[in-house]
């Protein structure tokens, strides 16, 4: 087991997870940052923010997920 850890950017900075979660795979890890990911942009989504899950371990940095709102110009 590996212990992920799910640290959270979004306009306002980066927000670190010091608890982390144990996965056997990093699949796992990458459906639990997908998971979080959808559930934050469905809360941030009226304010149009952007948000990323950093993920790693005590190695270092493994992945990215990111949720970006591209505001286009209406005419």
């Amino acid at each position: 087991m590996i212990r992920y850890f799910f640290d959270i950017r979004d306009d306002a900075g980066l927000s670190i997870d010091e608890e982390g979660m144990l996965f056997g795979t990093q699949q796992e890890a990458e459906i639990e940052a997908a998971t979080s990911l959808a559930d934050m942009a469905k809360d941030l989504a009226d304010i149009r923010q952007n948000v990323a899950v950093e993920v790693r371990t005590g190695t270092g940095s493994v992945f990215r997920a990111a949720f970006t709102f591209n505001r286009s110009k209406t005419n």
